[in-house]
């Protein structure tokens, strides 16, 4: 089977966010499908193995941020390298809090969706969350964010727990340990940040 096929499906890029009541945390996600109009009910699916996915079963609830194209690598890091066990991922950024009372980043975000979840589906590596939007709100019309262009023109990386992760071929170059970013070249840079996750030269190892 070919799975570079699966490349041709088209998705978006979303930061959805949750809380377990006490703290509040969010990772990036390319699975938010609208599945109905009346009323208005969305899929997401998220794996098991995120903080968020935890929040989100303990608060019944979700709230999903439509990137623009413009959102720094900085913030896509922040939500999809990095985990809500070692950081408060809104610790330091602009937010606001949705309907539900939900935090949600207030740059870059071209849309929100607040929702209720009616359902979950266990699918093995990830849970499947049905849900009822109980409010959406427009923030802009800048374009938004696809998986597409995040891989062709921001040249991202896939985070090992996204649904479409795939290993990645071998390149000459340096790898970063910490999230995965291919820096392709002979010599890295003594001074060389990550651009998605902000760690040193020192975290990346040679291909």
């Amino acid at each position: 089977m070919d799975l570079t096929s699966l490349f041709k499906l088209s998705y978006g890029l979303y930061i959805v966010s949750s809380t377990d009541g006490e703290k509040h945390g969010g990772c990036i996600v390319n699975t938010v499908t609208q599945v109905t109009a009346e009323p208005v009910k969305l899929v997401v699916a998220v794996h098991k193995d995120n903080v968020t996915t935890s929040m989100i079963e303990k608060s019944g609830k979700f709230c999903v941020c439509v990137l623009n194209e413009t959102a720094p690598m900085e913030l896509i890091g922040r939500f999809g390298f990095k985990t809500s066990r070692d950081i408060d991922k809104f610790d330091g950024i602009e937010y606001k809090v949705d309907k539900n009372g939900l935090y949600y980043p207030a740059q870059e975000v071209a849309a929100v969706v607040s929702c209720n979840v009616l359902e979950k589906v266990d699918l093995g590596t990830h849970i499947l969350f049905v849900a009822q939007a109980c409010d959406a709100f427009t923030v802009n019309d800048q374009p938004v964010l696809t998986y597409a262009y995040y891989h062709s023109v921001k040249k991202g990386r896939t985070p090992p727990k996204a649904s479409s992760y795939q290993k990645p071929q071998k390149k000459s170059g340096f790898k970063c340990t910490v999230c995965g970013y291919i820096y392709e070249g002979d010599t890295l840079p003594e001074d060389y940040v990550c651009p998605v996750c902000g760690v040193a030269a020192n975290m990346f190892e040679k291909l």
